[in-house]
């Protein structure tokens, strides 16, 4: 397929995401390396900069910057061993929080905390860590680290004799779309046969006050992993959670907004990025009561799947 024509480059660039021609998409960000080392962008927002103008990471000293957020972090580490075959050294620029739980990621030679002033590292190369799928040119067939990546131990927790099932209902402030009102999420709730665990981070600011499900209370990263990794099914919106089950290969079922990221793609109900992950897509921009709906019907069959399997099933 040709690439998307009268369209401006980002918007070429979404479609070509979207419909999972990722390659067109390399090509189009291609276009725009020399521009990038012509232009720096250090003075745009962080989560906007670009960092990589096309040079040869082979040999040489790598730092990877973690820009976004730790959803974004947690999804393209996966990267790093990949990175490692190439790069002669491979530093990590990432977030405090997540330093304890990345600490066993194969192919980084080192973290270092990332902060807001410049980094402190001698290095030939910088890169951001999204940036790193362009650096490979990654297709939907070759997306690397299907096979879970993070590793804990799962907490311990009562036996109920029901599958655990997590529950997160709320994003951050910086994408309150794809949250979902309390009052419709309770439907979960009215599920039979299941332990639900309130896994949503800052649960009462969230609307949380004991109405259903169990609450663990709050955790550090370390913390919130080994309890994901004790679920059975994770339910969650689109937020750092997803990806945290997803690289732990916990199976999970994110819900998703309309429209929806582009690293999800369209038209799926499955993700190239995590094997063990189910969508949920609304089929209309704010129709949160469809999916949930659907979301509660699946979750029966589910939990009637376990229990006819039984011990071990």
């Amino acid at each position: 397929m040709n690439a998307v024509r009268d369209a401006d480059p980002l918007s070429a660039w979404l479609q070509h995401m979207r419909s999972g021609e990722w390659e067109l998409a390399w090509r189009i960000t291609d276009s725009q390396l020399p521009r990038r080392a012509r232009e720096p962008c250090w003075h745009w927002p962080r989560h906007l900069q670009y960092l990589w103008t096309g040079q040869s990471l082979r040999g040489r000293r790598v730092l990877v910057h973690c820009y976004h957020g730790l959803g974004d972090t947690l999804q393209f580490i996966r990267y790093m061993p990949l990175l490692k075959r190439v790069a002669g050294e491979v530093t990590v620029w990432v977030q405090p929080a997540l330093m304890p739980l990345l600490e066993g990621i194969d192919g980084v030679d080192r973290f270092v905390p990332l902060h807001d002033g410049a980094p402190d590292v001698d290095r030939d190369v910088d890169v951001e860590i999204m940036e790193l799928a362009h650096v490979f040119r990654t297709t939907p067939e070759t997306v690397p680290g299907r096979t879970a990546y993070l590793h804990v131990e799962p907490m311990r927790l009562g036996e109920s004799g029901r599958p655990r099932v997590g529950l997160v209902w709320r994003a951050g402030d910086w994408a309150p779309e794809r949250s979902i009102p309390l009052a419709q999420i309770e439907r979960i709730a009215d599920v039979a046969g299941i332990s639900l665990h309130i896994l949503q981070p800052f649960a009462a600011e969230a609307g949380w006050r004991g109405q259903f499900g169990i609450w663990h209370g709050e955790f550090d990263l370390p913390g919130y992993a080994r309890i994901v990794r004790a679920m059975d099914l994770m339910i969650t919106i689109d937020s750092m959670p997803a990806h945290m089950a997803g690289a732990l290969g916990v199976p999970v079922w994110t819900l998703l907004g309309a429209p929806a990221d582009w690293r999800w793609m369209d038209g799926r109900d499955d993700t190239p990025w995590y094997p063990r992950m189910r969508l949920f897509r609304q089929e209309r921009s704010g129709d949160w009561a469809g999916v949930i709906g659907r979301v509660a019907r699946e979750l029966a069959h589910w939990a009637d799947t376990r229990v006819s399997a039984g011990p071990g099933g």
